[in-house]
């Protein structure tokens, strides 16, 4: 049965580490919510759990089993959530000319259909009680495009589109969609995606900053949310004048 216990209900994935550890941790400092917790490491998610109060709910994204399992458990211990945190993803460098197809599916199913489907199975009980939130971690990538990252762009961009045409159709509800924008993050995205960060700027910032912004999106339903805030300026430059953007990301990079 689920709890008694008052309080808003959040799910964050890929809580084990990075963004998503951040993120519950935000949230835990914050008070007053009920944490649940998704991530494939099954140690290092209970170590964020002892942290923050949270439970964790050990699961792989990658397949629409897994999802629905995640899902399923949440609702079962909480009865509810009020809020989803998309925070899992996985990442890939390189020519898309020798990526193997096996990373391909990956990128894919955890980067973009894992959280389509996610929002599918908790968007309902949100849009029936007109109230809640979602937020996914996307990426500047994803908004104006990236060599040699062209199918974890790709899965970003995707989520870009897809919290736009929620938006539309949630309007006059009180529910909110948010894509949150990184540039580069000090995580172990880098070391585990194979390729390390090499550019001299913009400079990562610090995963915390990121879990700033996505707190600020729960308490206040923004929607876009560059981090740091300076990238809106080179992606309005892409969405107005893309030839003159192309030009100059060839230049330098």
């Amino acid at each position: 049965m689920p709890p008694t216990t008052a309080g808003p209900v959040a799910l964050v994935t890929g809580a084990s580490s990075g963004i998503g550890e951040a993120v519950a941790e935000r949230i835990a400092a914050e008070g007053g919510w009920r944490l649940l917790l998704g991530g494939r490491d099954e140690e290092r998610l209970a170590a964020v759990a002892g942290r923050t109060g949270g439970t964790p709910l050990t699961a792989d994204l990658g397949d629409r089993a897994g999802v629905e399992r995640l899902a399923a458990r949440a609702l079962e211990r909480e009865g509810r959530v009020d809020a989803l945190v998309a925070s899992a993803g996985l990442g890939w460098a390189g020519p898309f000319v020798t990526m193997p197809g096996d990373a391909v599916d990956r990128l894919l199913a955890v980067n973009l259909s894992g959280v389509v489907h996610l929002v599918r199975l908790l968007l309902p009980a949100m849009a029936e009680r007109g109230a809640g939130r979602i937020v996914m971690i996307g990426s500047m990538a994803g908004r104006v495009g990236v060599a040699n990252e062209a199918v974890y762009s790709a899965t970003k961009g995707g989520l870009l589109a897809f919290a736009e045409s929620l938006r539309y159709e949630l309007a006059g509800t009180r529910v909110r969609v948010t894509v949150v924008l990184p540039g580069a993050v000090d995580t172990p995205f880098f070391d585990r995606r194979g390729a390390p960060y090499h550019r001299d700027h913009p400079r990562p910032v610090p995963a915390e900053r990121v879990a700033d912004a996505v707190w600020r999106s729960l308490a206040h339903g923004v929607d876009d949310v560059f981090v740091p805030g300076w990238l809106g300026m080179p992606a309005r430059i892409h969405g107005a004048v893309p030839g003159f953007f192309r030009a100059m990301a060839k230049r330098f990079g």
